[in-house]
Protein backbone atom coordinates (compact mmCIF):
# COMPACT_ATOMS: atom_id res chain seq x y z
CA UNK A 1 0.00 0.00 0.00
CA UNK A 2 1.02 3.41 -0.80
CA UNK A 3 2.71 5.63 2.11
CA UNK A 4 0.15 8.77 1.55
CA UNK A 5 0.33 10.16 4.62
CA UNK A 6 4.43 9.50 4.79
CA UNK A 7 4.61 7.64 8.07
CA UNK A 8 7.76 7.53 9.66
CA UNK A 9 9.32 10.18 7.19
CA UNK A 10 12.17 10.68 6.00
CA UNK A 11 13.94 7.57 5.42
CA UNK A 12 17.67 7.60 3.87
CA UNK A 13 16.27 7.56 0.09
CA UNK A 14 13.68 10.09 1.01
CA UNK A 15 16.35 12.30 2.79
CA UNK A 16 18.61 11.86 -0.06
CA UNK A 17 16.13 12.65 -2.69
CA UNK A 18 15.13 15.89 -0.45
CA UNK A 19 18.77 16.74 -0.30
CA UNK A 20 20.13 16.21 -3.83
CA UNK A 21 16.94 18.06 -5.15
CA UNK A 22 18.09 20.98 -2.63
CA UNK A 23 21.46 20.95 -4.02
CA UNK A 24 20.48 20.65 -7.49
CA UNK A 25 18.52 23.64 -6.71
CA UNK A 26 21.25 25.86 -5.14
CA UNK A 27 23.59 24.97 -8.15
CA UNK A 28 21.21 25.64 -10.73
CA UNK A 29 20.43 29.16 -9.34
CA UNK A 30 23.89 29.83 -8.47
CA UNK A 31 25.31 29.19 -12.73
CA UNK A 32 21.74 30.54 -13.66
CA UNK A 33 23.83 33.03 -15.47
CA UNK A 34 26.35 31.35 -16.56
CA UNK A 35 26.66 29.12 -19.79
CA UNK A 36 26.62 25.75 -17.96
CA UNK A 37 23.42 26.43 -17.77
CA UNK A 38 22.60 27.12 -21.21
CA UNK A 39 22.46 23.35 -23.15
CA UNK A 40 20.01 22.50 -20.00
CA UNK A 41 17.86 25.56 -20.31
CA UNK A 42 17.91 25.01 -24.00
CA UNK A 43 16.32 21.24 -23.71
CA UNK A 44 13.40 22.84 -21.61
CA UNK A 45 12.83 24.59 -24.30
CA UNK A 46 12.92 21.70 -26.99
CA UNK A 47 10.50 20.06 -24.14
CA UNK A 48 7.93 23.55 -24.10
CA UNK A 49 8.40 23.64 -28.20
CA UNK A 50 7.62 19.50 -28.33
CA UNK A 51 4.69 19.49 -25.44
CA UNK A 52 3.15 22.14 -28.80
CA UNK A 53 4.21 19.44 -30.85
CA UNK A 54 2.15 16.64 -28.99
CA UNK A 55 -0.88 18.56 -28.28
CA UNK A 56 -1.18 19.83 -32.20
CA UNK A 57 -0.98 15.69 -33.19
CA UNK A 58 -3.21 14.74 -30.39
CA UNK A 59 -5.71 16.78 -31.80
CA UNK A 60 -5.25 15.61 -35.23
CA UNK A 61 -3.40 18.99 -36.38
CA UNK A 62 0.19 18.72 -38.42
CA UNK A 63 3.20 19.58 -37.67
CA UNK A 64 5.50 21.25 -39.68
CA UNK A 65 8.74 22.50 -38.00
CA UNK A 66 10.20 22.79 -34.48
CA UNK A 67 12.82 25.62 -33.88
CA UNK A 68 14.97 26.47 -30.44
CA UNK A 69 17.13 29.55 -30.75
CA UNK A 70 20.31 29.68 -28.91
CA UNK A 71 18.73 33.09 -27.26
CA UNK A 72 16.31 30.06 -25.46
CA UNK A 73 13.80 31.37 -27.28
CA UNK A 74 11.46 28.86 -29.70
CA UNK A 75 8.94 28.02 -31.84
CA UNK A 76 6.25 24.78 -33.36
CA UNK A 77 5.06 25.55 -36.39
CA UNK A 78 1.63 23.80 -36.74
CA UNK A 79 -1.37 23.68 -39.09
CA UNK A 80 -4.88 22.34 -37.67
CA UNK A 81 -5.92 20.89 -34.82
CA UNK A 82 -7.42 22.41 -31.21
CA UNK A 83 -5.41 26.20 -30.96
CA UNK A 84 -6.99 26.57 -27.72
CA UNK A 85 -5.35 23.12 -26.38
CA UNK A 86 -2.06 23.72 -27.98
CA UNK A 87 -1.33 26.79 -26.93
CA UNK A 88 -1.26 26.45 -23.11
CA UNK A 89 0.62 22.73 -23.53
CA UNK A 90 4.13 24.36 -24.00
CA UNK A 91 4.31 25.80 -20.55
CA UNK A 92 2.38 23.02 -18.91
CA UNK A 93 3.84 20.33 -20.66
CA UNK A 94 7.10 21.59 -19.93
CA UNK A 95 6.37 21.62 -16.08
CA UNK A 96 4.88 17.97 -16.53
CA UNK A 97 7.47 16.63 -18.13
CA UNK A 98 9.92 18.20 -15.34
CA UNK A 99 7.68 16.51 -12.75
CA UNK A 100 7.70 12.70 -14.61
CA UNK A 101 11.71 13.35 -15.08
CA UNK A 102 11.73 13.72 -11.27
CA UNK A 103 9.37 10.46 -10.67
CA UNK A 104 11.26 8.40 -12.78
CA UNK A 105 14.28 9.36 -11.03
CA UNK A 106 13.60 7.78 -8.16
CA UNK A 107 14.34 4.17 -9.16
CA UNK A 108 17.36 3.08 -11.78
CA UNK A 109 14.56 1.38 -14.19
CA UNK A 110 12.23 4.01 -14.46
CA UNK A 111 15.71 6.23 -15.08
CA UNK A 112 16.77 3.88 -17.47
CA UNK A 113 13.36 3.98 -19.20
CA UNK A 114 13.44 8.31 -18.78
CA UNK A 115 16.90 8.36 -20.51
CA UNK A 116 15.50 5.76 -23.79
CA UNK A 117 12.43 7.76 -24.37
CA UNK A 118 14.33 11.16 -24.13
CA UNK A 119 16.70 9.97 -26.56
CA UNK A 120 14.20 8.74 -29.12
CA UNK A 121 12.16 12.32 -28.70
CA UNK A 122 15.79 13.98 -29.00
CA UNK A 123 16.02 11.50 -32.75
CA UNK A 124 12.75 12.27 -33.87
CA UNK A 125 12.76 15.74 -33.75
CA UNK A 126 16.38 15.51 -35.04
CA UNK A 127 14.85 15.02 -38.60
CA UNK A 128 12.13 17.90 -37.91
CA UNK A 129 14.12 19.85 -36.73
CA UNK A 130 14.04 23.41 -38.67
CA UNK A 131 17.70 25.08 -37.57
CA UNK A 132 20.88 24.08 -36.38
CA UNK A 133 20.64 25.20 -32.92
CA UNK A 134 18.27 22.35 -32.66
CA UNK A 135 19.80 19.71 -34.65
CA UNK A 136 23.13 20.56 -32.76
CA UNK A 137 20.79 20.38 -29.18
CA UNK A 138 19.70 16.79 -30.48
CA UNK A 139 22.86 15.59 -31.52
CA UNK A 140 24.47 16.67 -28.29
CA UNK A 141 22.15 15.40 -25.73
CA UNK A 142 21.96 11.93 -27.67
CA UNK A 143 25.31 11.51 -27.26
CA UNK A 144 25.56 13.40 -23.53
CA UNK A 145 22.69 10.44 -22.83
CA UNK A 146 24.66 7.66 -24.46
CA UNK A 147 28.06 8.11 -22.29
CA UNK A 148 26.09 8.49 -19.09
CA UNK A 149 24.43 5.17 -20.27
CA UNK A 150 27.49 3.46 -20.76
CA UNK A 151 29.19 4.72 -17.82
CA UNK A 152 26.11 3.42 -16.45
CA UNK A 153 26.49 0.10 -17.32
CA UNK A 154 29.79 -0.75 -17.56
CA UNK A 155 31.58 1.52 -14.67
CA UNK A 156 31.03 2.22 -10.95
CA UNK A 157 30.28 5.80 -12.02
CA UNK A 158 26.65 5.59 -11.85
CA UNK A 159 24.88 8.47 -12.27
CA UNK A 160 21.98 7.89 -14.69
CA UNK A 161 19.45 8.59 -12.21
CA UNK A 162 21.10 11.82 -10.66
CA UNK A 163 21.31 12.94 -14.29
CA UNK A 164 17.45 12.11 -15.02
CA UNK A 165 17.05 13.95 -11.47
CA UNK A 166 19.37 17.12 -12.61
CA UNK A 167 17.13 17.84 -15.81
CA UNK A 168 13.84 17.36 -14.27
CA UNK A 169 14.48 19.76 -11.37
CA UNK A 170 16.21 22.04 -13.68
CA UNK A 171 13.16 21.51 -16.15
CA UNK A 172 10.92 22.90 -13.34
CA UNK A 173 12.91 25.69 -12.07
CA UNK A 174 12.94 26.75 -15.48
CA UNK A 175 9.37 26.16 -16.46
CA UNK A 176 7.93 28.34 -13.32
CA UNK A 177 10.65 30.96 -14.52
CA UNK A 178 9.86 31.30 -18.22
CA UNK A 179 6.47 31.44 -17.38
CA UNK A 180 6.82 34.31 -14.89
CA UNK A 181 9.32 36.26 -16.94
CA UNK A 182 7.56 35.55 -20.35
CA UNK A 183 3.74 36.50 -19.37
CA UNK A 184 3.66 38.15 -15.61
CA UNK A 185 6.83 40.17 -15.15
CA UNK A 186 6.09 41.93 -18.59
CA UNK A 187 3.53 41.41 -21.35
CA UNK A 188 4.50 39.99 -24.81
CA UNK A 189 1.56 40.66 -26.91
CA UNK A 190 2.67 37.50 -29.01
CA UNK A 191 3.00 35.16 -25.98
CA UNK A 192 0.75 31.94 -25.65
CA UNK A 193 -0.81 33.41 -22.70
CA UNK A 194 -1.37 36.66 -24.59
CA UNK A 195 -3.05 34.39 -27.62
CA UNK A 196 -4.78 31.60 -25.30
CA UNK A 197 -6.81 35.28 -23.61
CA UNK A 198 -7.54 36.70 -27.10
CA UNK A 199 -9.05 32.91 -27.75
CA UNK A 200 -10.86 32.35 -24.43
CA UNK A 201 -14.09 33.82 -23.74
CA UNK A 202 -13.13 34.44 -19.74
CA UNK A 203 -13.05 37.67 -18.60
CA UNK A 204 -8.87 37.31 -17.93
CA UNK A 205 -6.29 38.50 -19.54
CA UNK A 206 -2.35 37.03 -21.04
CA UNK A 207 -0.74 38.25 -17.12
CA UNK A 208 -4.39 36.44 -15.46
CA UNK A 209 -3.17 33.28 -17.62
CA UNK A 210 0.26 33.47 -16.42
CA UNK A 211 -0.70 33.74 -12.96
CA UNK A 212 -3.02 30.45 -13.53
CA UNK A 213 -0.52 28.44 -15.59
CA UNK A 214 2.39 29.63 -13.03
CA UNK A 215 0.52 28.22 -10.22
CA UNK A 216 -0.01 25.20 -12.17
CA UNK A 217 3.50 24.41 -12.67
CA UNK A 218 4.30 24.66 -9.18
CA UNK A 219 1.64 22.10 -8.46
CA UNK A 220 3.66 19.93 -10.58
CA UNK A 221 7.32 20.62 -9.03
CA UNK A 222 5.37 20.48 -5.53
CA UNK A 223 3.45 17.19 -6.58
CA UNK A 224 6.59 15.38 -8.07
CA UNK A 225 8.48 15.66 -4.67
CA UNK A 226 5.36 14.77 -2.96
CA UNK A 227 4.82 11.90 -5.12
CA UNK A 228 9.08 11.16 -4.98
CA UNK A 229 8.67 10.75 -1.29
CA UNK A 230 5.30 8.63 -1.33
CA UNK A 231 7.60 5.99 -3.75
CA UNK A 232 10.98 6.39 -1.89
CA UNK A 233 9.05 5.43 1.66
Amino acid sequence: MPNWELKNCCQHDQVVFLVTIGVFSLVILALWRTILMTPFKLITVFLHEASHAIACKLTCGQVEGIQVHANEGGVTQTRGGVYWLILPAGYLGSSFWGMALILASTNLTTARIAAGCFAVALLVVLFIAKNWTLRGLCIGFIIFLAIVWLLQETTKVRILRYVILFIGVMNSLFSVYDIYDDLISRRVHSSDAEKFAELCPCPCNGVGWGVIWGMISFIFLSGSIYLGLVILS
